[in-house]
């Protein structure tokens, strides 16, 4: 696994613990969530962008 990867999985799981949190205290639609799940959202898809490249080259 390389560096890139490890950083993402660990940014996934600490953003994925704090918008849980966040959605427990605000509303679903407030800035805060939304910015986070945006976040998230983009660190998923740079995770999954590295994994499909992965598979092409095998």
């Amino acid at each position: 696994m390389s560096a890139e990867e490890r950083y993402l999985l660990n940014e996934i799981e600490t953003s994925r613990k704090r918008m849980l949190t966040l959605a427990k205290e605000k509303p679903l639609f407030s800035s805060e969530v939304v910015e986070i799940s945006q976040y998230l959202d983009d660190l998923l898809n740079r995770y999954d962008g590295i994994k499909s490249e992965m598979i092409k080259v095998s």
